[in-house]
């Protein structure tokens, strides 16, 4: 029964993953870490590393109490381009730009015509029921 156990451990030991070494870490300076919070929902700060992380952001008191946000990020990829976002968080949800971010193609035209119909009608009043009948604004 020993030797089996011990043929199992030695066989665990050489299934488990090689590293080549120790891993590569090292200490990042950071080059600036600003703060501000003036203790009524708004506040700002700023941060950044030497290997390129960046971040920069400022709250402000929303109309619900909530905290609305504004800023950008930035930090390099692993192909070194660097990698930059900025956002807006606030009552209409979080919003973000940046050439990185996918976008949907453009729609096609009769879809395009089909929007400024719709909108066509409800400025005009008209309204439809739950089974597409159209109920006002004859």
């Amino acid at each position: 029964m020993k030797l089996v156990l011990l043929a199992c451990l030695v066989a665990f030991a050489a299934a488990a993953p090689q590293f080549g070494g120790k891993p590569d870490y090292r200490v990042i300076q950071v080059l600036r870490d600003s703060r501000q919070d003036q203790g009524n929902g708004n506040y700002n700060y700023e941060f950044e590393t030497e290997n390129g992380i960046y971040t920069n952001v400022e709250g402000r008191s929303g109309s619900a109490g909530q905290s609305n946000q504004a800023g950008s990020f930035r930090f390099t990829l692993p192909d070194g381009t660097l990698a930059e976002v900025r956002f807006v968080a606030d009552e209409n949800g979080y919003r973000a730009e940046s050439p990185l971010i996918p976008q949907p193609p453009p729609l096609p035209a009769h879809a395009v015509e089909q929007i400024r119909f719709a909108e066509e009608e409800r400025a005009r009043g008209v309204q439809y029921d739950n089974r597409g009948f159209r109920i006002g604004g004859f």
